[in-house]
């Protein structure tokens, strides 16, 4: 096996870096929307609050697939280090908007009005982000080595999940009363999350660029819709198909994980903090595992496996957490899950990225995965709280099934990417 050199390794931990803090900004919002979602929204029910926030969430996601058009096109015609750059720096903006929005009984409907502009600017970095460091991660990597290393972007991703809820444990255990932290005390880790993009934005203003970004700088058709639709339609739908099921399970057993638990399964915020966050942690170190796996074996028997076990799987899991007797039935019914998950969340970045050549490659890795989150990510705690409403919260479980079933079709009638990879034109 050969082994990436020294300057590989450092472009793979700088974008990575940069990723995690991203990503911790994203999630900080549901992971605390727990505790804010009474602050920002008139009083009545507290699953009423929750879908308000969710919504506000959801539409956050309407905003990535602008910002995985305008950040890819970045990307293809300025640089992946440039595209990188900025979406770190509109992240930080959108943190610092919310931490410090008054409450609605201060300033009235101004509140949760704030608190849209703040979640659509991060929606707008996170659809660029993904894109970006997808190609970014996958450029870098060795030929033998792409889909181990291409899997940090999940293990930051799901890592970014896991500092917010290491904050929330910390401040629920150590420092902060209940009452504080549904007062002010969820106000912290968006203060925290500002800071450390100011960080992340100067560890990417001095990254490397990635050398198949440098051999085709100079070419004058690149990063346009016009260009990614006339001669890539097939690969835009396939990442469409790819990315369905997927995100939507992962969405699932992540995000709205903790409030499932605490809202279905009746545990309290903090136990279901807790077990949330033991298991983002075996789920991020998952990721290396699968990409290695991947590299051995090919991209698409991984996806299948996802494909065949989520729809068999999905309603017994779901269903059996629901009626979960106990923390530890919970806890391995979603281990389970989040292992059939891995095998979609450790290799799609790469797998992306391999069906585009360098010159449309970040536009065409994120504009129609962003789309696609968009559509079926943003909503997932939107429609499962929703059908929570109306006392039929099982139809959800078969949507989530159904979804996963459409992207097996495609997963089946796919070439493995890692036989017929773009990536290896760039070499």
């Amino acid at each position: 096996m050969k082994h990436p050199d020294a300057w590989r390794i450092k472009a793979i931990l700088t974008g990575s870096a940069g990723n995690l803090v991203e990503w911790y900004d994203w999630y900080i919002y549901a992971t605390f929307s727990l505790y804010f979602a009474p602050v920002f929204f008139p009083k009545g029910s507290y699953t009423a609050q929750l879908l308000n926030t969710a919504a506000i969430f959801a539409v956050g996601f309407l905003m990535r697939p602008i910002g995985g058009w305008l950040f890819g096109r970045i990307a293809d015609k300025q640089g992946r280090k440039a595209s990188m750059t900025l979406s770190v720096l509109l992240m930080s903006l959108g943190s610092l908007l919310i931490a410090f929005t008054p409450s609605y009984n201060s300033i009235g409907l101004a509140a949760p009005a704030l608190l849209l502009i703040a979640r659509l600017l991060q929606g707008l970095s996170v659809g660029g982000e993904y894109g970006t460091s997808a190609t970014y991660l996958s450029e870098v990597a060795t030929k033998d080595l792409r889909g181990f290393y291409s899997s940090f972007q999940y293990v930051t991703l799901i890592g970014g999940q896991l500092i917010a809820l290491g904050v929330q444990m910390t401040l629920q255990k150590v420092f902060l009363s209940a009452e504080q932290m549904h007062e002010w005390g969820w106000r912290i880790p968006f203060v925290i999350g500002a800071a450390l993009a100011f960080v992340a934005l100067y560890l990417r203003r001095h990254m490397q660029e990635s050398t198949s970004f440098e051999k085709i700088k100079n070419e004058k058709e690149k990063g346009t819709l016009k260009l990614l639709f006339r001669k890539h339609p097939r690969a835009v739908m396939t990442v469409v198909g790819l990315t369905m099921g997927g995100t939507l399970a992962f969405y699932t057993y992540t995000t709205y994980m903790q409030k499932f638990l605490v809202n279905t399964v009746h545990l309290t915020i903090e136990r279901a903090t807790t077990l949330t966050f033991f298991l983002m942690l075996i789920f991020a170190c998952l990721q290396p595992l699968f990409g290695w796996i991947s590299d051995i074996y090919g991209r698409k028997p991984l996806l299948i496996g996802f494909g065949v076990l989520g729809t068999l799987c999905t309603v017994p899991i779901l269903t059996g957490i629901s009626e979960a007797s106990s923390e530890w039935t919970a806890f391995w019914l979603i281990l389970l899950a989040l292992v059939i998950v891995s095998g979609y969340t450790s290799i799609n970045a790469v797998v992306k990225a391999e069906l585009f050549p360098a010159e449309i490659r970040a536009l065409g890795v994120g504009f129609p995965y962003a789309l696609t989150v968009a559509i079926f990510g943003g909503t997932a705690e939107p429609i499962a709280l929703y059908f929570k409403k109306i006392g039929h919260e099982p139809m959800f479980y078969w949507y989530v099934t159904g979804c996963i079933f459409i992207s097996l079709l495609v997963y089946i009638t796919s070439k493995d990417t890692k036989k017929t990879s773009l990536l290896d034109r760039d070499v």
